[in-house]
């Protein structure tokens, strides 16, 4: 069962689908929120989100999937935001999810882009209790600035926009990401993380995985696991590489959980 609904953001619609367990019930009492990538949506690139929550309600789980402004069907320009925003709309669905349902402690599940904000959001919010990253950003401007075009990236004013894929990306939304470095904030989270990254992403370096398991590793607190998934591609598109995606992430969290 899945519900559609509009929550506000300061002046913006954020769109929202929550997929609900068949019986309707929460029996682990635990939601997990996704939060997408780079110019993404909450279905996901070959319906990418779409597919792995009704896998994940299938364990018992709550999954919320939301727009970030600008992208899908949330209003906004997304490119005129920052990184900050992102952050604090990954909030405002926490907040919502809260209230909603009876729990108080949320898995964050976030891809490329989305895989830095849950940790960045993690860090500020004790409701977060574990992550998992999928195929995550590392240093948020220099890869981002790789996949839209290093040079035009340089020479942009805070105003000034680039053209990606028909969103306009600003100067500012780049620099912003300047502000955060989530490899050097592993150390702050207590939470269980998984790490899941296949060596056939042409968009994010996959040695990030291993760059994350080792900063997560050094915390006093916290278990760690990471896998490799083989020739996977940065979206996961192809079916054996998404049932392994989705294989392991499902048992990670069962493990945990029970």
């Amino acid at each position: 069962m899945t519900i559609h609904q509009r929550l506000m953001w300061k002046q913006e619609e954020l769109a929202l689908s929550i997929d609900y367990p068949g019986n309707g019930v929460n029996k682990n009492g635990h939601i997990i929120l996704i939060c997408h990538g780079l110019i993404g949506s909450r279905i996901g690139v070959d319906r990418l989100f779409v597919k792995s929550a009704a896998e994940l309600v299938k364990s018992g789980y709550i999954v919320y999937r939301f727009d970030y402004a600008g992208c899908g069907e949330s209003s906004g320009e997304y490119g005129s935001f920052g990184l900050s925003d992102l952050i604090a709309q990954t909030k405002t669905v926490i907040d919502y999810a809260c209230r909603q349902e009876e729990t108080d402690e949320i898995i964050l599940l976030g891809h490329s882009l989305g895989g830095a904000v849950t940790l960045l959001q993690a860090n500020r919010d004790d409701r977060v209790s574990k992550l998992i990253q999928w195929a995550a950003v590392g240093n948020p401007y220099k890869d981002l600035a790789k996949i839209v075009g290093a040079d035009k990236v340089s020479r942009l004013t805070d105003s000034e926009t680039v053209d990606f894929y028909g969103y306009p990306l600003s100067g500012y939304f780049f620099q912003s990401m300047k502000e955060y470095q989530p490899l050097s904030e592993c150390s702050k989270f207590k939470g269980d993380v998984l790490l899941l990254h296949g060596n056939g992403d042409s968009d994010i370096p996959h040695d990030y995985l291993k760059e994350y398991k080792r900063n997560y590793e050094q915390r006093p607190e916290g278990t760690v696991e990471a896998a490799i998934i083989e020739n996977g591609e940065h979206t996961f598109s192809s079916s054996i590489h998404y049932e392994e995606l989705i294989k392991k992430t499902v048992h990670w969290l069962n493990k945990q959980m029970f």
